[in-house]
């Protein structure tokens, strides 16, 4: 059960009805932000973050699909993992988010999608690591905008990400990923039937 209480929508400031289209919204899209409701203000920082990602978005939505998952793995974000995004489901599959356990191996990745989620795993996990030799393999695949698109992803996803862990918001999530947040309760992106999403 979540750690902070949901505030009901009809208490939501109207900006950020507005914004998210609250109205119109499942539970499970109205997500972490039921909980950022306590600070509607402050809010608005976040989801405004990612609202600009998506709506300026120059990289593929299957890549920016699958950095986001293998970064829900290390954050341990249910929610996160539980979802599959309308805009990136035709470009992908189950095999595909299965092939993140082990990424360097996968077969389905192209050089570019590898690249991506080897940074998302080094800014979760070891982010010293991104040095001038990692840039350098960076600048071989990506433009210097893409390159900025991609660590913009990452910031999200990690901060973001770990903060939804943290709250322990697993109330509306399939079966599988439902599993308490916890040092002993991990779970992957294949632990249960995926929900998709606008």
């Amino acid at each position: 059960m979540s750690r902070i209480s949901f505030v009901p929508v009809s208490e939501w400031t109207d900006e950020l009805k507005h914004f998210t289209a609250a109205d119109s919204a499942t539970e499970l899209e109205r997500g972490i932000t039921r909980m950022l409701a306590h600070a509607p203000g402050a809010a608005m920082g976040p989801i405004s973050f990612g609202a600009a990602l998506v709506k300026n978005r120059t990289l593929p939505e299957r890549l920016i699909e699958l950095l986001r998952l293998r970064v829900a793995f290390h954050n341990q974000c249910r929610s996160c993992m539980a979802i599959r995004y309308l805009a990136a489901q035709n470009d992908v599959s189950e095999d595909d988010v299965c092939s993140l356990e082990h990424p360097a191996e996968a077969a389905s990745l192209d050089a570019r999608e590898r690249l991506a989620v080897e940074l998302g795993d080094r800014f979760a996990c070891d982010h010293l690591s991104i040095d001038e030799t990692f840039f350098d393999e960076l600048k071989a695949l990506f433009s210097e905008a893409e390159i900025m698109e991609l660590l913009m992803h990452c910031a999200l996803y990690v901060g973001v990400g770990r903060l939804a862990a943290v709250l322990d918001m697993t109330e509306d999530l399939p079966e599988g990923f439902s599993l308490p947040f916890g040092r002993n309760n991990s779970v992957t992106p294949t632990s249960g039937q995926p929900v998709v999403v606008r």
